[in-house]
């Protein structure tokens, strides 16, 4: 068959020979095309589009679908990934940037409309994590997009539209609040044209035309605050672009809400901005909706109007919208200027919980990127992305405690950095008992970061000219060593004791059946985070200190109930930690249990390889020396189990072990040279491959700080699951910002109770990452025997098969209360 008839010809005359030309030239022949390894040539996965999904009869189906551009270097092709695949997606196995190797596709037409059809990929394997096509492509997009013969003129193949014709437009990949494609509009507008502002009304005037027959005449309106975006999409819904978005506008005589609708979002959002002047026309007016949050205004000190709000319609009637240029506003038009209430960080004890405020800080510590499940039941589900964030303004020893959710400006958001100049409004006040407050977003919230700051309204506020003067005061290579980027990290810490109410479930905790954990941790999606509650005894405990890596290896999902909970593949540090683990391990010789004996054949301490490589080391470790075997019984002396946990080992039912620490779980310090790749480190992965974020190199492996690995047996003694406790050892950690710090004994017990070793650490050193005397510790484990706790769990889905299981708190029994 000639390539002519079966896909375009615009680049008919290229030299190289394209395995996505050749794949669609088989397509016709058959229902479904198979490909042999041999025949699967490597594709480069260059862009994931989300979008809600089409209704389909008698099928259960995902809430989204997904479009996914690759490439074989000659041309790009937009294909539908089959719904059951979209797995692949929901963990970030299948990203952009990768390579793969498409091994069973199909092509669908569409039946209703002429002219338009697709390839749909039915199955995929990973071919590389860094794709080697793409560093050769300069520009992606510069390819041509491969075409059905017949089919050039779709403008769904061409454009950044979804392949399901019954939808209009896609979606941010990872959050319904994000503008995403080339629909969003920004920039200014064309010049203004001539305003009549003689007949302007005052909205002061609208409360009492509201429900009888009037005219709308003109409004002169400067916008004062600005909510996200609200994507309100869902199955059966015949509107094509289901956005709305709210507004507090304000003239002479007060202020009122104002409500955007429909297609004019992707028009007007990123051009109506705090501080745009605009006039009006063809609004409607309507009840206010009362369900909904709003800012507080009262610093404003302007009369609120709140009965109605006006409405900005596409249709029906189709509202005028003009964004006055600023070198347009005239002063003799009465139009108030927008004001802000910033609180210093020393002042923030005083302020009441739910107070909303504005802040201004200095960047010192930037949490990964992380999503939570919305908590309503109907379809389609949705996540919310948030991070977290530390900022000092100079007023206090201690930071700003910032818990940052996505706010519909993901181009400041994903760059979030140390040593930036981070302002925040309407930001609300969460007074924590027994700890330090934190504010986190209202819908009404806004950031901003030094490169977006230029024509703010808020550069002229007093404190914000204060903090500027006091940032003079900085050295930068000081400020530095006080930063960090990405980790685990939580905020507040739980309470003193654990809670459980019959009634009342807000704020709390849910405590879960063991056998439900298997459940959560295997439905959880790509940076999406759990907090969850289990009961039942700790079973054995192992101390971790391996500084060449922390775990990047996928996390095994077997029910193996029957494997060694302790391996001997660790090598301390230095010859100096060699000794003083040997020192130790003497001491405590008497306490360890032959169950935990490197001293077992090869065969018995056999790992599960995960490839090549990992056999070639294991059995490099066994024909170690007599040195290389002591070595091991140290490291394996820094543990202990219970007296029954080798019986109960075989009688359990399933052990899950996700509980290793990986590359993610740890916050790094932050460098300028490595800004870039510590971003794309902390951020989700991004819809799109560019050169950009190619060369951004993923920072170094870090080492690994010491950490004990727990074996929580659930209270029926049925399964049993493994997690880390990594212990906040130093003041300078971004976990040390409000914990108690209430001095304790440095038991095993009392470490876990309260997340950290006594005392803090004040200064870095040579051991900053390695908890002290952990055998010492280790020792005092015995307490546990038998004792029924309650342990609070940190679940995170980081991507792949890695999941982050961290032990936030144990809590004894006599430390829980039922109401």
């Amino acid at each position: 068959m000639e390539s002519s008839s079966c896909c375009s010809s615009m680049v008919a005359d290229l030299p190289q020979e394209s395995f996505l030309q050749r794949t669609l030239e088989r397509l016709p022949s058959t229902q479904s095309l198979k490909l042999t390894a041999e025949e699967a040539a490597p594709v480069a996965v260059v862009a994931i589009q989300r979008y809600l999904s089409e209704p389909t009869e008698g099928q259960q189906l995902d809430s989204y679908s997904y479009d996914v551009t690759i490439t074989d270097g000659v041309w790009r092709a937009k294909c539908f990934l089959h719904p059951s695949l979209n797995h692949l997606v929901h963990r970030n196995t299948l990203r952009t940037g990768t390579d793969v190797s498409v091994r069973q596709c199909s092509f669908v037409y569409n039946e209703r409309r002429l002219g338009h059809g697709y390839i749909c990929i039915e199955k995929v394997e990973s071919s590389a994590e860094t794709s080697s096509l793409l560093p050769r492509i300069n520009n992606p997009s510069s390819l041509p997009m491969l075409v059905k013969h017949g089919m050039e003129r779709s403008v769904l193949l061409q454009s950044d539209v979804p392949l399901q014709v019954s939808r209009k437009h896609y979606l941010s990949l990872w959050n319904n609040d994000d503008p995403e494609g080339d629909m969003w509009i920004s920039g200014s507008a064309s010049p203004d044209p001539v305003l009549d502002v003689s007949k302007v009304t005052l909205l002061s005037s609208l409360e009492s035309s509201f429900r009888a027959s009037w005219k709308p005449l003109p409004l002169l309106v400067k916008i004062i605050h600005k909510s996200r975006l609200r994507y309100y999409g869902k199955f059966g819904l015949k509107i094509d672009y289901p956005f709305q978005t709210y507004f507090e506008v304000a003239d002479q005589s007060g202020t009122m809400s104002l409500v955007l609708w429909n297609e004019l979002c992707p028009e007007y959002y990123l051009r109506m901005n705090v501080g745009a002047v605009l006039y009006l026309q063809n609004y409607t007016l309507k009840q206010s909706y009362s369900n909904r949050s709003r800012p507080q205004m009262d610093h404003h000190r302007m009369k609120n109007f709140t009965s109605v709000e006006i409405c900005l319609n596409p249709r029906n009637p189709a509202a005028v919208i003009t964004v006055v240029s600023p070198k347009s506003v005239l002063p003799q038009w009465g139009l108030p200027e927008v004001s802000y209430q910033f609180t210093a960080r020393s002042e923030l004890e005083k302020i009441s919980n739910g107070s909303a405020c504005d802040v201004i800080g200095l960047v010192t510590f930037v949490g990964r990127v992380e999503r939570v499940r919305s908590k309503g039941n109907k379809a389609p589900e949705k996540y919310w992305t948030y991070r977290w964030v530390h900022s000092v303004d100079g007023t206090s020893d201690r930071p700003f405690i910032l818990e940052l959710f996505s706010s519909s400006q993901p181009e400041i958001f994903n760059q979030i950095c140390p040593m930036t100049y981070l302002v925040c409004t309407q930001m609300r006040v969460c007074q924590v008992e027994g700890s330090l407050p934190y504010l986190t977003s209202s819908c009404e919230t806004e950031i901003f970061i030094t490169g977006y700051h230029k024509g703010q309204p808020y550069v002229s506020d007093p404190r914000v000219k204060s903090f500027i003067q006091w940032t003079k005061t900085l050295k930068d290579n000081v400020v530095l060593q006080k930063t960090a980027v990405g980790g685990h990290y939580c905020y507040p810490p739980p309470p003193r004791r654990f809670s459980q109410s019959a009634t009342d479930t807000s704020g709390q905790v849910p405590l879960v059946a063991a056998s439900d954990l298997k459940r959560e941790l295997e439905s959880l999606q790509y940076r999406e985070h759990k907090k969850l509650a289990i009961q039942g005894e700790i079973a054995a405990i192992r101390y971790r200190n391996d500084p060449k890596k922390v775990s990047n290896e996928p996390q095994d999902y077997s029910s193996d109930t029957h494997k060694d909970p302790a391996d001997c593949l660790m090598s301390p540090s230095s010859d100096r930690s060699k000794a003083n683990t040997r020192k130790r391990t003497n001491q405590l010789s008497k306490a360890v249990p032959s169950s935990l004996n490197c001293a077992s054949s090869p065969a018995k301490r056999r790992l599960k390889y995960k490839n090549t490589k990992e056999r070639e080391e294991q059995e490099e470790e066994e024909s170690a020396s007599a040195y290389e075997q002591q070595e091991c019984q140290d490291s394996v002396a820094s543990s202990w189990e219970s007296s029954s946990w080798s019986k109960q080992r075989e009688e359990i039912t399933e052990h899950l072990r996700h509980g290793g620490l990986h590359q993610d779980s740890v916050s790094r310090r932050f460098t300028f040279d490595e800004k870039s790749a510590l971003l794309r480190w902390s951020n989700l992965q991004p819809t799109r491959w560019t050169p950009q974020a190619a060369a951004a190199a993923a920072p170094p492996h870090t080492p690994s700080p010491g950490h004990y690995q727990l074996t929580i047996l659930g209270i029926n003694k049925q399964i049993a699951v493994d997690a880390a406790f990594l212990p906040v050892v130093r003041a300078d950690d971004p976990r040390a910002v409000g914990l108690s710090q209430d001095p304790h004994d440095n038991s095993m017990l009392s470490c876990l109770s309260s997340g950290f070793l006594c005392p803090l650490r004040s200064t870095a050193g040579d051991e900053e990452l390695t908890p002290r005397e952990s055998e010492e510790i280790l020792a005092t484990a015995r307490g546990l025997e038998n004792t029924h706790v309650v342990c609070v769990l940190e679940l995170c889905q980081l991507g792949g098969d890695k999941v982050e299981v961290l032990i936030n708190k144990v809590y004894r029994v006599m430390d829980v209360t039922l109401d």
